[in-house]
């Protein structure tokens, strides 16, 4: 288990690939770093992503006594070592991202602040919340956290129980130090000299932090920030999660370059396939297959908000049930020999023969067949 030290240990998880850019994920208060387990396969796609423990949160120390927003980005520039780094943080995350991103320019390529403030409404609430947790422990405050974190249509589910096991799993004294620093923090003088590109998440369902008075500021303060709302309640990465992470990584991964299409192209069919494609170019083609490269390949297949391997499902479902039968053998063919296995031709041509017909899925039965006895 790694942890890098500070005012004692703060635990982090980092995960996929060295040569990606760095993104850093922090969570709210009364969360740890499993809070972003559902945009994680998304994410390492693109980025090496450091998700940390604040001190008093998931497996880090809790030092006794109040907190400050400036000891808690310390943390985790401590997790971070010397690398710059994108930043994502909510609710309290987005507080320390803001400091970061204000007070340490040189490390922050971008900013992304979901569902927090710059001031909080009523900084008494976490002086009461702070005392609280000290009396009588975290389950004190369990219902009242879990109403303000989700909605009514996600408060049940798996992720949401987690978070709740999360919060009742918090250290008091740690939880209670970070009310200290979110009670005391007035960053409203500071929003003007971020220079950093930056995208501000928010709602008006948050009873946190509703878009007015709080993401509206950081909106109207920051030069140059970009804003997505999101439907739902505080943890909008857990409310809307595919919403969530599209904005993310529309935000973070602009259009494609160029040679994109060429280099997805061969991803997902193959060198071979491609290099007799391209050999078999004519000027009368020629056109056609530049379109294809740039459009199809290039302008949807790269898009991030779905992945390649469910574009491969949707392309044998249409070719399925369209009857492009050449076309969905090829993608069978180059499927199976990366990330897709008999059982996935199987859920998709169960699909088809509801939706689209039982004659179309028996071909499909039959061609898939024929490419899987090689």
């Amino acid at each position: 288990m790694p942890f890098a030290p500070s005012s004692g240990r703060i635990h982090y998880r980092l995960e996929g690939c060295s040569g990606n850019p760095l993104l850093v994920l922090v969570h709210s208060l009364g969360a740890s770093h499993g809070m972003w387990d559902l945009q994680m396969p998304a994410f390492t796609r693109y980025f090496q992503v450091l998700r940390v423990d604040l001190r008093g949160h998931g497996a880090s120390d809790a030092p006794a006594g109040d907190y400050t927003i400036a000891q808690l980005a310390g943390d985790v520039l401590a997790a971070s070592g010397g690398r710059p780094f994108h930043y994502c943080g909510l609710s309290l995350g987005g507080m320390i991202g803001q400091y970061l991103a204000a007070r340490h320019p040189d490390r922050i390529q971008s900013l992304i602040l979901a569902n927090t403030s710059p001031r909080v409404a009523d900084p008494s609430l976490f002086e009461t919340r702070r005392t609280t947790v000290l009396g009588q422990g975290m389950a004190a405050i369990e219902a009242a956290v879990m109403q303000r974190f989700f909605s009514d249509r996600v408060r049940e589910t798996a992720a949401a129980q987690s978070v709740r096991a999360e919060l009742l799993a918090a250290s008091p004294v740690g939880y209670a130090g970070c009310c200290a620093a979110i009670r005391d923090m007035d960053h409203r003088s500071m929003l003007g000299s971020i220079t950093a590109p930056t995208l501000i998440v928010g709602g008006d369902d948050d009873q946190s932090t509703p878009w007015q008075g709080h993401g509206s500021v950081l909106a109207a303060s920051i030069p140059g920030a970009r804003t997505v709302k999101l439907p739902g309640a505080h943890l909008s990465n857990i409310e809307r999660p595919g919403s969530f992470t599209a904005a993310v990584l529309g935000f973070l991964t602009p259009d494609a370059p160029e040679d994109a299409g060429e280099a997805m192209r061969r991803a997902v069919l193959g060198d071979a396939h491609v290099d007799h494609a391209k050999s078999n170019t004519t000027d009368f083609t020629r056109d056609f297959q530049n379109l294809i490269t740039r459009y199809a390949w290039g302008a949807v297949w790269t898009r991030p908000g779905l992945s390649p391997r469910t574009r491969r499902l949707l392309v044998l479902t249409a070719t399925a049930a369209l009857g492009r039968w050449e076309e969905f053998r090829l993608h069978v063919r180059t499927g199976l020999a990366r990330e897709l296995e008999p059982c996935d031709i199987e859920e998709v041509l169960l699909q088809v023969a509801i939706y689209a017909g039982v004659p179309a899925a028996n071909t499909g039965f039959q061609t898939a067949s024929e490419e899987l006895r090689g």
